[in-house]
């Protein structure tokens, strides 16, 4: 039997039969010592040398020179045990003896050696890791694993709550981006379409989804405050010309209508939410950014969302058209309760629409309070009903359809304190051409200062610090030296004022206020709801100056650059907006709201 077959025979793997030779650094073969047996001399390696070793050791031979193998006795300078010093070629190398090379390993010792066995002089012991070592680098690469985990989770989950999102694209009526730095305004509709699963039994079922229950959100610029103006349904109004999106991708202009009840702004002859925004706009004057709608289960599935709501009435309501009932005081609504508590009418008051809207205006502040309780905000499980909830509910402009759009929108309502936030109605009057008095009418004493309040941003609360800042900051553009009419230099444009108001300005200025360096520049973009004024800093004075000429206030005044005149000379700049009433008519902006009717996000109060 030849060595290998010796070595599987003793259970020897045959690769440990060859060990490297420190002195010569070539691998020879070596057998289980067996009593004074020889160590035979090298034989031709299968492995791990192999066919590479071999070239090596013929290549060192010169041209023509044959190997001869000679046995000599080793000169080992005294070291025990008995070895061989190999010729090849004229060459010596030595032979390791028994004692110096370590016993091939079996499969049952491979691994087990210790670190300073014979034979190992030449290999670096190896280092175990510590308990510790071996935790930490576990923890650190869990870690990482989860943080990379909970990111794409994080992500895939606000894409699903984006995909839950409906939008509608109306085209200009929504086409402003949402800054956080700037006051905005969203209109909150509430649909009465009958759709989802229990809505069918609420009457109408073949409603078109008209614009039942509408608010005007305007949040302030400085964050200190925020104005919820609901819109009577049974208000009267002209419905402007409506473009619209058709589903094939084409628009279509739906025709106005003069005259008729403001609800159906929505859903009639297929207006859109973009038709609803048109008319808030022609009634108030007030330029609406974005919409926001919600049907039926909106309430149903928010209220659920958040654990209940709390509400309060006066008396017992046993109501069997809305079938809401209630014990007199405060219960907790939710679902299908708190649906039927926002859709009463025959409980409250006179039994009409008006009475209704102060009853859903105290179940939205109470709705406010709740989701923005520790209760709501320290549960994972709430805000993820939550954020389920009010996604799958909404359909939105497209400008606003981002769900970190809309997380914006969110978190800076949420900077606005509940006592800040005023709720209050149109103010209306009954319909003088009715007798049964079903619908109203603009109250035209009262209602034009309330949309000037909101156009301005004049808050309906006490606000303190910020606004008094920023006006005592707009005050003082006012103060100071003012410009002789004659060095007053200005470009007038024209973005939103009535056709024809810049040259109605400049033969004003020129023929009645010598300011004679003006110009008529033409339009500029469409938008501009408040007239401005803007100029470089060297031109302060001649901005005071056309300031107290046209009854500007502090807030048209905007310090930027000048532009260069037809003449080729700096000139400032004067947009007229929205506003603007006429030449020689004062622009001022209310220093406080006018009295209303309200409330505010922070009162608990009982329907009666």
């Amino acid at each position: 039997m030849d060595a290998q077959g010796r070595g599987r025979a003793d259970n020897i793997d045959p690769a440990d039969q060859w060990v490297l030779n420190p002195n010569t650094g070539e691998y020879e073969l070596q057998l289980p010592p067996s009593g004074t047996q020889s160590v035979p001399g090298p034989r031709k390696p299968s492995a791990p040398d192999g066919d590479g070793a071999r070239r090596r050791r013929r290549n060192d031979m010169a041209p023509g020179e044959t190997r001869e193998m000679s046995t000599v006795p080793a000169q080992d300078g005294g070291r025990e045990g008995g070895g061989t010093r190999t010729q090849a070629g004229g060459r010596t190398r030595d032979t390791a003896r028994a004692g110096d090379v370590p016993p091939p390993r079996t499969s049952r010792r491979r691994g087990t050696e210790p670190e300073g066995a014979p034979g190992r002089r030449g290999r670096r012991p190896v280092k175990k890791k510590s308990k510790a070592k071996k935790v930490l680098a576990w923890t650190a690469g869990g870690t990482a694993f989860a943080l990379v985990a909970v990111g794409a989770a994080g992500y895939l989950y606000l894409k699903h709550l984006e995909g839950n999102i409906s939008s509608t694209d109306v085209g200009d009526a929504g086409s402003k981006g949402f800054s956080k730095d700037e006051a905005f305004n969203l209109l909150i509709i509430g649909t009465d379409k009958r759709t989802g699963k229990g809505n069918e039994g609420y009457g109408d079922s073949g409603s078109v989804g008209h614009a039942d229950t509408d608010i005007l959100l305007h949040v302030s610029k400085d964050r200190t405050n925020a104005t919820a103006l609901s819109i009577p349904r049974d208000l009267i109004v002209n419905v402007p010309d409506c473009p619209t999106k058709q589903p094939d991708g084409s628009s279509k202009v739906i025709p106005g209508t003069d005259n008729v009840r403001f609800n159906t702004s929505l859903g009639q002859d297929g207006r859109d939410p973009g038709c609803t925004m048109r008319t808030v706009e022609e009634v108030t004057g007030i330029h609406v950014d974005h919409f926001m709608m919600a049907d039926f289960n909106a309430v149903k599935t928010l209220t659920s969302a958040v654990g209940g709501v709390e509400v309060c009435v006066a008396h017992p309501v046993d109501d069997k058209e809305s079938h809401l009932k209630l014990p007199a005081g405060k219960s907790v609504v939710e679902g299908e309760q708190a649906l039927a508590f926002v859709r009463t009418r025959h409980s409250f008051g006179n039994q009409g629409d008006l009475d209704r809207i102060k009853v859903q205006q105290q179940f939205l502040g109470s709705l406010m309070r709740k989701m923005s309780s520790g209760d709501t905000l320290s549960n994972p499980s709430k805000l993820m009903d939550l954020a389920e909830a009010a996604t799958k509910a909404l359909t939105v402009d497209t400008g606003i359809k981002s769900i970190n759009t809309l997380k914006d929108i969110a978190l800076e309502l949420k900077k606005v304190p509940p006592k800040n936030i005023t709720f209050t109605t149109v103010p209306v009057v009954d319909n003088p051409a009715e007798k049964v008095h079903a619908t109203v009418v603009l109250n035209q004493s009262a209602a034009p200062a309330v949309f000037r309040a909101i156009q301005d941003d004049v808050s309906f609360t006490d606000v303190k610090r910020k606004q008094k800042a920023a006006k005592d900051a707009q005050a003082a553009r006012l103060k100071g030296t003012r410009s002789a009419p004659g060095d007053v230099r200005v470009r007038i444009l024209n973005s939103e004022a009535a056709p024809g108001s810049a040259q109605a300005v400049l033969d004003w200025l020129q023929n009645s206020e010598g300011v004679l360096k003006s110009e008529n520049a033409g339009n500029a973009s469409a938008g501009l709801r408040k007239t401005t004024l803007e100029y470089a800093p060297d031109q302060a004075a001649q901005a005071r100056e056309l300031a107290a000429l046209m009854g500007l206030p502090g807030s048209a005044l905007k310090p930027g650059s000048s532009v260069v005149n037809s003449q080729g000379l700096p000139a400032m700049t004067l947009t007229l907006g929205k506003d603007f009433k006429g030449a020689g008519t004062p622009i001022t902006a209310p220093d406080t709201a006018p009295k209303v009717d309200k409330s505010t996000a922070d009162e608990v109060k009982c329907a009666s």
